[in-house]
């Protein structure tokens, strides 16, 4: 049986914790940060754990974890 490919997109984006959830960066924050709020700037640092039903999605695209 030949081995599942990882798509490559989602090996860029995420990452896997020890437990298995899916580690992502936090969105919005490529352009536009004049009209951004103080306080959305500063809760979006750093990372956050995808919900779910959408950490579900990519799991599919990472077979191997």
């Amino acid at each position: 049986m030949p081995k599942m490919k990882t798509k490559s997109g989602a090996k860029k984006r995420f990452k896997l914790t020890a437990t298995g959830k899916v580690k992502v960066a936090q969105a919005g924050k490529r352009h536009g940060m004049i009209k951004r709020t103080t306080k959305f700037i500063r809760d979006a640092r750093g990372t956050t754990v995808l919900a779910d039903c959408d950490a579900k999605i990519v799991k599919q695209f990472m077979p191997y974890g």
